[in-house]
């Protein structure tokens, strides 16, 4: 796995915040910003997310990306599967094993069924948080990270 999902997720989490606080739709360049990125990887995440049903995007001068669903509604499997279809969470041996090594194979066979779960563990914890939740830890983060200053001294 690759920082697509991280990126992935830290956008949602953006428009999750926007969402709850009624601030509209935010602009790639926005989110490059925050995440310290190029627009255009903005912009490839954000189709994924598309495709999948998650974002939203109208263009113009009041334009913008707004999440398409609830956040109680997509999880971060969703997210997930979204940017990182098709990729491997584990790289495999690039060229395979020597034709002419006696344990190659045997391993190579032993580490996909431990990687297989490994994944269908991933999926699972990912499915079950939701954005919803998600942003809430994020702002209990926040506000620990963060806490209010006595403003009366």
């Amino acid at each position: 796995m690759n920082s697509r999902f991280t990126m992935a997720a830290h956008i949602v989490a953006m428009l999750s915040k926007c969402a709850c606080s009624d601030a509209g739709p935010l602009t790639s360049e926005a989110m490059a910003r925050s995440i310290q990125t190029n627009p255009v990887v903005v912009r490839r995440l954000l189709g994924d997310l598309a495709r999948a049903g998650l974002v939203e995007t109208k263009r113009g001068a009041r334009g913008g990306v707004t999440l398409a669903k609830s956040c109680e509604d997509i999880t971060l499997r969703d997210i997930y599967e979204a940017v990182e279809e098709g990729g491997e969470l584990f790289g495999r041996h690039p060229v395979g094993p020597a034709p002419d090594c006696d344990i190659g194979p045997c391993v190579a066979q032993y580490l996909e069924g431990v990687f297989g779960r490994a994944e269908a563990a991933l999926k699972q914890s990912l499915e079950r948080t939701t954005v919803a939740q998600m942003s809430s830890d994020l702002t209990a983060l926040f506000q620990s990270l963060n806490p209010p200053t006595d403003k009366a001294s």
